[in-house]
C-alpha cells in the first residue's frame, strides 16, 4: 500500500497553475447551474449598491440638515429614517436572497459532482480498484465531494466582498475623491496580507489534512481488521499507533489555531486601524483650511468596515477553501482517470447462443511488461466443463478476467461461437455469463434483494425455483421471513456456504450460457462442500463451465483440465489421462489425497 505521507495529495503543493486549472474546471462543470449563481451575482450587487448607499444618505442627512440647521424640522428627520430603514430592509432581503441562491446553486453543483465522480468510478477498469483502496473511493465519492461546498462558499464570499469594495470605493468618491484615492493606498496591503495568509494557512491545512487522513485510514484498518486484532491481541498497539497520529493530528489542528489567532483578526484589525489613522489624518489636515463635516468622516468609516468585514470572511474561509481546491484535484483525477474498462468493437451486436469458447494464443500483462498469459490455447464445446489448476500466481484468475472482460489482452483472439469477444455487445456478453467467486459478497437488504440484484423482471416465484434449483431453499424457508430475511453487510449472519447457495441461485436466475467457477468451494467444509456439488452438478448441465479447481476432487468430471505454470498450459487432458501421465497434476492429486487420508 502506498504510504499516505509520500503519496497523499495533502502532502505536496499544488503548483499555482494546477490549481486555476482546478478552479476553472470546477466553475465550468457549474454551468447547468448558471442561470442560479447569475441570479445570485446581481442580487449581490443590488447587496452592494444598498450598502453602499446607507452611509451615503446618512451622511448626507448630517452634513445638510444636522451640520448646517440648529434644528432639523420633524418632517426631514422622520423621512430620513424612513429611508434608511427601507435601505436596511432591502439590504436583509437582497442579502439572504443572495446567500440563498449562491448555496442552492452550489448545492445543485455538489450534486451533480458526486453523481458524475459515482457513474465515472462504474466505466473504469478493474486495473484502477485494484490499485486505489476502497476506502479512499468512498472518501473521494462523499467527502471529498461534500468538501466543494466550503469552496463555493468562499467563491460567494469573494464576489460579496469584491462588490462591496466596489460599492464602498463608489460611495467614498462621491463624497471626496482625494480621500479615496488616499485609500487606494490600502489595497496593495490587502493583497500582500491576503497572500500571507494563504500561504502560511495553506501549508499548516495541507499537514493537518495529511494527519487527518492518516487518522482516517487507521480507524478504517482497524474496524475492518477487527477480528484479526482481537484474535493476535494487538489492541494495545492499535490503541498506541492511535493515540500517536491523533496527537500528531491535534497538535496540526492546534498549530491552525494559534495561526488563525495570531493572524486573521489582528492582521485584519491592523489593516483598518491603519485605514482610519489615514482618513482621520487626510480629514484632519482638511479641516484647517475648510469645514470638514462629520458625515464624510461618519461615511468613510463605515466604508472602511464594509471593505475589511467581507475580507475578514474571505481569510476565515482559505483554509475551507484550500480543502475544497484539493478535494477538486482529487476528484478530478478520478474524472480525468482514463483506466477505462476494456471497450468493445463500434456497432458490436454479436450474442452468445451454444457457449462455445476458444482461447486462441492469447497473451495478457496487467502492466504492459510482465506477462501472466502466455500463448494461451484451448477450447470448450458447448456444454463442456474445463477446469484450470495451479499454484498461486499461475494464471488462472487472469485467464477469468480476460474471459469477463475485466480486463484486455494484448494478443491473440478469444472466440464465443466463432466471433471475437470484442464483437459481443457487453450487455449480451455479461448476461450470457455467471460468475461465481470464491467467496461471494452480499449486499444489504433481504435474501430475495441478493438473488434477484435489481433485476425487477424477475417474479417471486422464479427466485424461488433458482434457490430451490440450486438446493438453497433448504435454509432459506427456515428463516424468519424466509426470502425477505434480512442480509446485513458482508452476509456476516450466513455460514460461508449459505452465502455460496445464495449466489449460485442469483447467478442460476439470470439462466446464464456460460458459467464460470472461482473456486466456488474453497471456503466451505466438507459437508457443505458435498452439497454445493450437487448444486454444481445440477447448473453446469447444459452449459459452458470454466472452472477454477482448488480441491482437485471437484473436477474429476470435468472434459478438460489445464494445468498452467506461469502463464503457460504445462498439461492437459482428463483426470485420468492427467493420473496416467504421473506428471504435475498427478502429484497434486496425490499430495491432497495424502493431506485428506485417500489413496490415489
Amino acid at each position: 500500500m502506498m504510504t499516505e505521507k509520500n503519496n497523499s495529495v495533502w502532502a505536496k503543493n499544488i503548483p499555482v497553475r494546477e490549481q486555476l486549472h482546478v478552479i476553472w474546471t470546477l466553475i465550468k462543470m457549474a454551468k447547468p447551474f448558471r442561470s442560479m449563481f447569475i441570479v445570485a451575482l446581481v442580487i449581490g450587487a443590488a447587496f452592494a449598491l444598498l450598502q453602499a448607499a446607507a452611509p451615503r444618505v446618512i451622511a448626507y442627512y448630517m452634513t445638510t440638515y444636522l451640520h448646517q440647521t440648529s434644528s432639523v424640522p420633524l418632517k426631514i428627520t422622520i423621512s430620513f429614517a424612513i429611508l434608511v430603514a427601507v435601505i436596511r430592509v432591502l439590504q436583509a432581503v437582497t442579502d439572504a436572497l443572495n446567500v440563498y441562491y449562491f448555496t442552492v446553486a452550489g448545492e445543485y453543483a455538489l450534486e451533480d459532482m458526486r453523481l458524475r465522480v459515482f457513474q465515472k468510478l462504474h466505466t473504469l477498469g478493474m486495473k484502477f480498484f485494484d490499485e486505489m483502496p476502497a476506502g479512499s473511493l468512498v472518501t473521494r465519492v462523499n467527502n471529498d465531494t461534500a468538501s466543494l461546498t466550503d469552496f463555493w462558499r468562499f467563491f460567494m464570499q469573494l464576489t460579496f466582498a469584491v462588490m462591496s469594495m466596489i460599492g464602498a470605493y463608489i460611495g467614498m468618491w462621491t463624497i471626496d475623491v482625494r480621500a479615496t484615492l488616499l485609500m487606494m493606498v490600502v489595497v496593495p496591503f490587502i493583497v500582500v496580507s491576503i497572500i500571507i495568509y494563504q500561504r502560511f494557512s495553506s501549508r499548516l491545512f495541507r499537514h493537518m489534512r495529511e494527519r487527518l487522513s492518516a487518522l482516517n485510514a487507521k480507524i478504517a484498518e482497524s474496524v475492518t481488521g477487527i477480528d484479526i486484532i482481537q484474535e493476535f491481541y494487538q489492541e494495545d498497539r492499535f490503541k498506541k499507533e492511535f493515540g500517536k497520529i491523533n496527537g500528531e493530528y491535534f497538535n496540526a489542528r492546534f498549530k491552525m489555531i494559534k495561526a488563525d489567532a495570531l493572524l486573521l483578526e489582528p492582521m485584519i484589525d491592523m489593516l483598518l486601524g491603519g485605514a482610519t489613522v489615514l482618513v482621520l489624518w487626510y480629514f484632519g489636515e482638511l479641516s484647517i483650511q475648510t469645514v470638514v463635516s462629520a458625515g464624510a468622516i461618519y461615511a468613510f468609516t463605515t466604508y472602511l468596515n464594509n471593505i475589511f468585514g467581507p475580507l475578514e470572511s474571505i481569510m476565515n474561509l482559505f483554509s475551507p477553501f484550500q480543502e475544497g481546491l484539493v478535494s477538486g484535484y482529487r476528484i478530478l483525477g478520478i474524472l480525468g482517470n482514463d483506466t477505462y474498462a476494456p471497450a468493445q468493437n463500434p456497432n458490436a451486436k454479436g450474442d452468445i447462443t451454444d457457449g462455445k469458447i476458444e482461447f486462441k494464443h492469447v497473451n495478457f500483462s496487467y502492466d504492459g511488461r510482465h506477462p501472466i498469459l502466455k500463448d494461451l490455447t484451448f477450447t470448450a464445446n458447448p456444454g463442456d466443463t474445463v477446469a484450470l489448476v495451479g499454484h498461486t500466481g499461475s494464471g488462472k484468475s487472469s485467464t477469468i478476467n480476460t474471459l469477463m472482460r475485466f480486463y484486455d489482452f494484448q494478443s491473440g483472439e478469444i472466440l464465443i461461437d466463432g466471433q471475437d469477444i470484442r464483437d459481443i455487445a457487453m450487455d449480451k456478453l455479461r448476461s450470457k455469463m455467471g460468475l461465481v467467486l470464491q467467496d461471494p459478497f452480499m449486499f444489504y437488504g433481504d435474501i430475495a434483494f441478493n438473488i434477484r440484484m435489481y433485476n425487477d423482471s424477475l417474479t417471486d416465484e422464479q427466485i424461488k425455483l433458482a434457490a430451490e434449483f440450486v438446493g438453497a431453499d433448504d435454509f432459506i424457508e427456515k428463516l424468519d421471513g424466509k426470502y425477505q430475511a434480512k442480509v446485513q453487510e458482508g452476509g456476516s449472519s450466513f455460514s460461508a456456504g449459505e452465502k455460496q447457495l445464495i449466489s449460485f441461485a442469483r447467478t442460476i436466475v439470470a439462466n446464464p450460457k456460460i458459467l464460470i467457477l472461482d473456486e466456488a468451494t474453497a471456503n466451505v467444509d466438507t459437508e457443505t462442500e458435498a452439497k454445493i456439488q450437487n448444486s454444481l452438478v445440477k447448473m453446469r448441465q447444459d452449459r459452458t463451465t470454466i472452472a477454477i479447481a482448488h480441491r482437485l476432487s471437484t473436477i474429476k468430471d470435468a472434459n478438460l483440465i489445464l494445468v498452467l505454470d506461469q502463464g503457460e498450459v504445462v498439461e492437459r487432458g482428463t483426470h485420468d489421462e492427467l493420473l496416467a501421465a504421473h506428471g504435475r497434476y498427478y502429484d497434486l492429486y496425490r499430495l491432497q489425497g495424502a493431506q485428506s487420508g485417500i489413496a490415489v
